[in-house]
């Protein structure tokens, strides 16, 4: 045997850092939108828009600065997390700016007897602040363990930012759902906020009763059932899932903060049970709350009865014509779309540009526009998860998969809501959608990713010199 067959190396020389990969991708996640603008305009007016070189140098230069910011305090970051957040956030701006230009929806608000404001251009500033929260978190988060000390805390700050809309004067009651609050003469939603602090919560919660949850357990039916004791976390979170949806009737947000927990759950534990049980409480708890609360009751019946507002007559709870001109929608972009700017998806609205902006997509960009825009979106989650598998602390791990189990459910909630998959939930498709708190919580959210990455990529520490070492001698003969 030769004899260095026992010999171990140990390297300190990590990855590259893929900074220059980055860059050169940001180039393209500029680029792209911006031509899609000039295309939307040119079918809308026969004329490039005249903001486009504004646009453009808007968004370049959030670019820029999400990228220097990243190259300076996280070098070995995640190269691919930070284009495609600009590039979906860069779409979105030109789909709103498209369907500011509808006729019908401007001569809808002046039926309607108030003014038409155009939704891009307050968009475009709520871009801005999430760049400036992204590099805020990059400066201030030198390490993301940190977050580890604030874990009770955490808890208090999600659970105030989730009662926030409940409180008289400050809470605002949006067609038939309570989730936002009136600060300034600005709208916001806390949910969008609650789901990053929530999730730093069951992360630093997590690593100290996991292994009281995988471990104390008693075997029946295949299944490791936990001991009664341990149910009590999966069981608060089910009933403040329940009591939100009750007293906000926000059923993306109640679905979002469950799901998320008991993916968290399972990670920390690797036990099957605990999705089991998580999806017999979730089963249970939609169907209570399904047939009981009345605007949870509406949604499913629409849901089930997308054309019943056709019928004649008409059901009394058929109010609400939104999920079926989705449908058609998607069934008129066909395979290719109908091309920027040339769809009639502003027929759908006030929520054209919010809840069903994928609609627009899939008239006007097609089902291959639709699959690469959910591709764009599966990128970010796997990127995610590959970061959580990198990551060399525990917690890290959970955390970052916290995150991109609550991104991934944000956007199949949605997604699946607007094609009709699942009851419409109220939340907004990630980065694209019209909406201040979702956009800049989201660029929030991948700014902890990267963080999380950055750690997980660094090159390891020198290993310390051993004593032993220095006292070991070689006598030869």
């Amino acid at each position: 045997m030769s004899s260095t067959t026992n010999t171990t190396t140990i390297s300190t020389v990590g990855p590259p850092s893929r900074r220059n990969t980055e860059l050169a991708m940001l180039a393209f996640a500029v680029i792209i939108p911006v031509f899609a603008y000039a295309n939307a305009g040119l079918a809308l007016s026969d004329e490039l828009p005249s903001g486009l070189l504004n646009y453009g140098l808007g968004l370049g230069l959030m670019a820029a600065v999400g990228h220097i910011v990243v190259r300076r305090f996280a070098p070995y970051a995640d190269p691919l997390l930070l284009p495609l957040a600009t590039l979906l956030n860069g779409l979105g701006l030109v789909l709103i700016w498209r369907l500011d230009q509808s006729k019908r929806l401007a001569q809808t608000a002046h039926n309607q007897g108030h003014e038409y404001i155009a939704s891009a251009p307050k968009q475009l500033m709520f871009s801005a602040i999430g760049i400036a929260l992204f590099v805020a978190v990059l400066m201030l988060l030198k390490d993301h363990r940190r977050l580890q000390r604030y874990t009770y805390i955490s808890m208090v700050g999600a659970l105030i930012l989730l009662l926030l809309p409940l409180v008289p004067g400050l809470g605002m009651n949006v067609f038939g759902a309570r989730i936002w609050i009136s600060v300034a003469g600005f709208s916001i939603q806390p949910g969008e906020f609650a789901k990053i602090v929530i999730a730093v919560f069951f992360a630093g919660y997590l690593m100290v009763k996991r292994d009281a949850l995988a471990l104390a357990s008693r075997r029946f039916m295949g299944l490791y059932l936990p001991r009664g004791r341990d149910l009590g976390p999966i069981l608060v979170v089910w009933a403040m899932s329940i009591l939100i949806l009750v007293f906000e009737t926000d059923l993306g947000t109640s679905l979002l903060f469950f799901g998320m927990f008991v993916v968290m759950l399972y990670v920390a534990t690797e036990r099957t049970s605990w999705i089991v049980f998580g999806l017999l409480m979730s089963a249970v708890g939609a169907a209570v709350v399904g047939s009981v609360e009345p605007h949870v009751k509406l949604r499913v019946n629409t849901w089930l009865h997308p054309f019943a507002v056709y019928d004649n007559p008409r059901p009394s709870w058929a109010n609400t014509e939104q999920i079926a001109q989705a449908m058609m929608a998607f069934g008129s972009g066909g395979t290719v779309g109908t091309g920027l700017g040339q769809g009639n998806s502003d027929l759908i609205g006030f929520a054209a540009n919010s809840d069903f902006i994928l609609a627009t997509v899939g008239e006007e960009l097609g089902l291959g526009g639709t699959m690469a825009i959910l591709l764009l979106y599966a990128l970010i989650v796997e990127r995610g998860v590959r970061t959580a598998l990198a990551a060399r602390d525990p917690f890290g791990k959970l955390l970052a998969c916290g995150m991109s189990a609550a991104f991934a459910i944000q956007v199949f909630v949605v997604a699946g809501g607007v094609m009709g998959l699942i009851p419409l939930t109220g939340m907004t498709m990630p980065f694209m959608a019209n909406g201040g708190s979702s956009v800049i919580a989201n660029w929030a959210l991948v700014a902890v990713l990267i963080r999380i990455s950055d750690t997980a990529r660094r090159p390891a520490p020198a290993p310390a010199p051993s004593p032993d070492a220095e006292m070991t001698q070689v006598v030869r003969p």
